[in-house]
């Protein structure tokens, strides 16, 4: 019998953006394994008036497909130089603000 290796969601967030400030919602998961070492990761920023494809998703990093790599209106692309998540929530933050004033 093959063991299901399960992971638990940790940290599951949604910050609602303001109209005034660009409108969206900004979402951000995280999941660990039974070692409490962190597998997966999910964050975009969502407004459907910016962007209608993807869900919504104008801009987001995830580790889905076993790859790290970036969604932007729809085109995705490998986080080639990748060196922690920490550094990949900073890069998320700063790139935001391209859309929320």
């Amino acid at each position: 019998m093959k063991h299901k290796t399960k992971f638990k969601k940790v940290v599951t967030e949604q910050f609602p953006v303001k109209p005034k400030l660009g409108g969206g919602i900004i979402k951000i998961d995280v999941w660990e394994n039974e070692q409490g070492e962190m597998v997966k990761y999910s964050m975009a920023y969502i407004n459907h008036l910016i962007f209608s494809g993807d869900n919504g998703r104008v801009l987001g990093y995830d580790n889905s497909h076993n790859f790290h790599h970036k969604h932007y209106f729809g085109d995705i692309c490998e986080v080639e130089n990748f060196t922690n998540y920490q550094e990949l929530i900073e890069r998320f933050e700063r790139e935001i603000k391209e859309f929320i004033k």
